[in-house]
């Protein structure tokens, strides 16, 4: 991995310039960012329902390597260490998406999944203890696989 300094002398003419945080307006907000179905793994642990992404890329011919996210960079267990990293490098901030079938396993939200829960608490506290924003988003391509089947997923307006 090319360092950061080491990139912007390669890159850079001009050897007396060079970006810092100094640059930017005192407000401005350094992130990281995920997304829960391409980081967290776990599709099949602490009672998480199948998504439509599970769904897809276990299908034959859908993608051509096989790849899938049942345990991607196994964030659902990394998490401490992720965070920890970005801690490290610096950034005030981290977004990350809320599996929806991790929450509600069927959809619906006729159970809730405490263990789900807990894991995304985890998450923020763990944030928070270090000084980093947490930034979430609800729903980021992963609907919940029974959504999609049992009611059309978003072509159907009762989903909302």
């Amino acid at each position: 991995m090319v360092k950061r300094e080491e990139f912007l002398r390669e890159n850079d003419h001009n050897e007396n310039s060079s970006v810092s945080r100094s640059d930017f307006p005192p407000n401005f907000v350094f992130g990281v960012a995920t997304s829960a179905y391409q980081i967290e793994g776990g599709c099949k642990e602490g009672g998480r329902g199948p998504s439509i992404w599970d769904a897809f890329s276990h299908t034959d011919g859908k993608i051509i390597d096989k790849s899938n996210g049942d345990v991607a960079v196994d964030h659902y267990h990394r998490y401490m260490e992720d965070i920890d990293l970005i801690a490290k490098l610096g950034f005030d901030a981290y977004r990350f998406s809320i599996s929806w079938s991790r929450i509600f396993p069927d959809g619906l939200g006729t159970k809730i999944n405490d263990e789900g829960i807990t894991f995304y608490n985890n998450i923020i506290n763990a944030l928070l203890e270090r000084g980093i924003q947490p930034y979430v988003t609800l729903y980021h391509w992963d609907l919940p696989l029974h959504l999609h089947e049992t009611m059309g997923g978003w072509l159907n307006k009762q989903i909302v």
